[in-house]
């Protein structure tokens, strides 16, 4: 019998739509917690974290706050706010935390196709942006999650760990870093693969090529799922007690045709991304580290420009951006009409009111669009004045869709991650972009807790024996802290052994 002539229902306990790095995390947590339930993955493209996690369309700092400079704004009494970095930084660290437990326990069996050492540095260079980082390092390092940061203002020093840098530089400028040695690249896309083929392993039904395209919800509290086969047209329906979104750009659709009114006046704004990018040894060698720089005057925190190691599929990279692009698509594969078709009576006011008042973004955008090739050279000799034209490419990433949130009679532009869920615990789904991938653990342990409250006290053994901090700020339990860092580097291997990156 013909897919398309299929009538019954089929069920599942729970419904991951979208094969990127939050469902992947989500998926082996719930199939670790209870190996019993059926679990069925539905995901529009033909393979795994296709879009926004794969590594040319992610950036893959592994973001914990250690370089960039967005999380620490200086306040108007000159001091320096480290609240969001702590909070980013204590984020990081329970995905760390988890990926060190799934390392341990078969989860996931190569860790270096995805986690490799690299250091994390703030760049600074004028003698004002000099003083601030002097004082952001002092305002971090007494804090246990950022204690090895170092400060460096010595031209010489800088010239021996960023040799590329520091070609042809004049240093009559005065520059700085704030230098963190135990940073990380990660490639979300392996992770991804890993996590989804544990899961599939034991039990998970995957339905690649596959596209939702209506869901509604039933009496008794489960939803039914439309699903169409985006290779024979062949349509199914999947019923489910539990549904969850994590598909990207994808998600906010799904979440208005939900109804469920927790997603009532939000929006979406996409903008595009691009990175130059080179596998030349010669540069690759020269810069072995994830360096971040400040934004330009009125840009949005998203385009803070870094000079990124990259490994991906065990080749050393380097990447320089990201230069703003825009397309009304909600996904890097999706469709022009993603943007008009969001718009809906609950959520005008919102996406109206940040056209209003985001006039600084849209300048900015416009700018990035007029950017020629050689402009953008031209932006990276700021990082690497020995910048050759000829050496590097351009790589279209992938897309990110801003949270609109309602506020007032208008909306405000975030530029977070959010879950959202039905009060019923019923259906949830993440919108937004940074920190996004680097902090899928918590967020999804926020899932959990938000959709699961009558089992997630039973749980919690196991919770914590997957993230032993979990529930505890490690700012305030520096010996945890020293503890938990310490095994996880062991069994994540990121002692840097001969076959990884290591600091020119």
């Amino acid at each position: 019998m013909s897919e398309a002539n299929v009538a019954a229902t089929a069920k599942t306990d729970v419904v991951l739509v979208g094969a990127g790095i939050m469902s992947a995390t989500l998926g082996a947590l719930i199939r670790l917690l209870e190996p019993d339930w059926t679990i069925t993955l539905i995901e529009r493209l033909d393979g795994a974290a296709a879009e926004s996690t794969d590594p040319w369309n992610n950036a893959g700092t592994g973001h914990s706050a250690l370089c960039e400079l967005n999380y620490t704004p200086e306040r108007s009494d000159g001091s320096i706010d480290i609240a969001k970095a702590v909070t980013v930084n204590e984020q990081f660290q329970v995905s760390r935390q988890f990926w060190a437990y799934a390392a341990e326990n078969g989860v996931l069996p190569d860790v270096r196709s995805f986690l490799n050492p690299v250091p994390h540095v703030s760049f600074v260079h004028g003698a004002r942006n000099v003083d601030y980082l002097r004082r952001r390092y002092e305002a971090l390092v007494g804090n246990p999650l950022f204690a090895s940061m170092e400060f460096i203002d010595d031209n010489d020093e800088f010239a021996r760990r960023l040799p590329f840098m520091a070609a042809k530089r004049d240093f009559s400028d005065p520059v700085a870093l704030n230098w963190s040695q135990d940073g990380t690249d990660v490639d979300f896309g392996s992770l991804s693969r890993q996590l989804i083929g544990y899961a599939a392993q034991r039990g998970m039904t995957t339905l690649f090529g596959h596209d939702v395209r209506d869901l509604h919800k039933e009496s008794d509290g489960s939803w039914t799922l439309k699903v169409l086969n985006r290779r024979t047209g062949g349509k199914r329906k999947i019923n489910a007690k539990f549904v969850f979104v994590g598909a990207g750009g994808g998600a906010l659709p799904l979440l208005q045709k939900s109804g469920i009114a927790e997603a009532k006046g939000f929006g979406g704004f996409p903008v595009g991304g691009a990175f130059l990018r080179t596998d030349r040894p010669s540069l690759t060698a020269g810069h072995q580290a994830k360096v971040y720089g400040l934004p330009p005057l009125g840009a949005p925190p998203m385009s803070v420009p870094h000079l990124d190691t990259r490994v991906i599929q065990g080749k050393s990279w380097l990447l320089f951006g990201p230069f703003a692009g825009w397309s009304p698509k909600f996904l890097k594969q999706g469709k022009i009409t993603d943007l008009p078709l969001s718009v809906k009576p609950n959520n005008l006011a919102s996406m109206l009111g940040v056209g209003l008042t985001e006039v600084g973004l849209v300048k900015y955008l416009v700018g990035q669009l007029l950017l020629s090739e050689a402009d953008r050279v031209d932006t990276l000799r700021e990082f690497a004045p020995s910048a050759v034209d000829s050496d590097w490419e351009l790589d279209i990433a992938g897309q990110r869709v801003q949270v609109i949130r309602r506020k007032g009679a208008g909306g405000v532009l975030e530029f977070g991650t959010t879950v959202l869920n039905a009060a019923d615990g019923s259906i949830a789904g993440l919108l937004g972009a940074s920190p996004g991938a680097s902090t899928a653990v918590p967020a999804m342990f926020d899932v959990l807790e938000r959709c699961f409250a009558d089992r997630y006290q039973d749980w919690l053994p196991k919770l914590k024996e997957m993230v032993p901090s979990l529930g505890t700020k490690l700012s305030d339990e520096p010996g945890l802290f020293e503890e938990v860092w310490s095994w996880g580097t062991k069994v994540l291997k990121l002692d840097a052994p001969a076959d990884t990156p290591a600091v020119v």
